[in-house]
């Protein structure tokens, strides 16, 4: 049976319930305990599991990151929450370094089970060092496993995935989603790390995307259907590892794709999906893939710039009818 849940509640759930299932799970990170969550994700956690596993940090990610490395190499099942995502710039040596190379550089005597979770890219006028989407840097480092959700179902299905896998997992959300609402299933469900979900069936062009923006790549789709054009709308969920399957077989269906990604243009999960899909499926292709970035500048604070920077559901529109030469 579901019921209508909060997104913020969703992981919460998730959560808890593994801590309940597994003694060797717990929470450490910036105000998780005492006050519930920066964003209320861990209301009611301390109450019921206590200080010695939901444990209050200083503000020194690079710490109780370490911390959590350490502790997970011996044994325990740590959850690290970062206030936001761009705060783990100043852990990411720990992330990258220790958490994911660990496995191969001890020829396997350790592995790293640690997730370490939080809100990523931008979230309103937090100025230019509190917005960066970081899922693609991150999905470039082998040992790591990255999944971004959009919606209440996945973020509970895959975070309880992500704590329950043996490697070291970043499961990065939205400042701007923990208030969305939607069906959660009230039994127990896990959702599989790289694999993308059909959210919409389509047959005039593909529109590729993942976490929050997704909701561009929706409207985008109603807008579309007004002129009695299909699209398909994939959610990746996952961009490390990539379900090249599911896109690469959409676009053999649609022969057109527009990927939709919050992120700066150079090096980012658009273009390797392009460069895949030219390499595995260039005869299907009846145009160029368009994709949609944000801007090549660091986030401004104002809000029509704020706007600007984003992508936006009028872009997608306007690139999907040009793969479709209809403008």
């Amino acid at each position: 049976m579901a019921r209508e849940i909060q997104f913020r509640e969703a992981v919460a759930e998730a959560m808890s319930e593994e801590m309940r299932r597994d003694e060797l799970v717990y929470l450490m990170g910036e105000e998780v305990a005492e006050y519930n969550g920066a964003y209320k994700a861990t209301k009611g956690m301390l109450d019921e599991f206590g200080p010695k596993r939901v444990v209050d940090t200083p503000i020194s990610e690079l710490g109780f990151a370490g911390v959590g490395v350490g502790s997970a190499m011996n044994g325990l099942r740590p959850i690290i929450e970062f206030m936001t995502f761009n705060f783990s710039l100043v852990a990411i040596d720990q992330i990258i370094n220790n958490a994911a190379k660990m496995y191969q550089m001890s020829g396997g005597q350790y592995n790293v089970p640690i997730t370490f979770r939080g809100p990523t890219a931008s979230a309103g006028q937090l100025g230019a060092t509190h917005s960066q989407a970081l899922e693609n840097w991150y999905a470039n480092t082998p040992g790591l496993k990255v999944v971004v959700p959009s919606n209440p179902y996945d973020a509970k299905g895959l975070l309880k995935t992500a704590i329950r896998d043996d490697d070291p997992v970043l499961v990065m959300e939205s400042e701007q989603m923990y208030g969305d609402k939607g069906e959660v299933p009230e039994e127990e469900y896990l959702i599989d790390l790289g694999k993308a979900r059909i959210d919409r069936e389509g047959s005039d062009v593909t529109l590729v995307s993942f976490g929050k923006i997704i909701k561009e790549a929706y409207q985008a789709a109603d807008e579309l259907a007004k002129d009695d054009i299909q699209a398909e709308v994939i959610d990746l969920r996952s961009v490390r590892p990539i379900d090249y399957e599911t896109v690469v077989n959409s676009l053999k269906k649609t022969n057109r794709m527009v990927i939709v990604e919050e992120a700066w243009p150079l090096g980012n999960i658009s273009t390797e999906l392009i460069a895949h899909c030219q390499q595995h499926a260039f005869d299907y292709l009846d145009a160029p893939i368009q994709r949609i970035n944000t801007a090549d500048t660091p986030m401004a604070y104002a809000p029509t710039l704020v706007e600007a920077f984003l992508p936006q559901a009028e872009q997608v529109v306007k690139a999907a009818r040009q793969v479709l030469y209809l403008d």
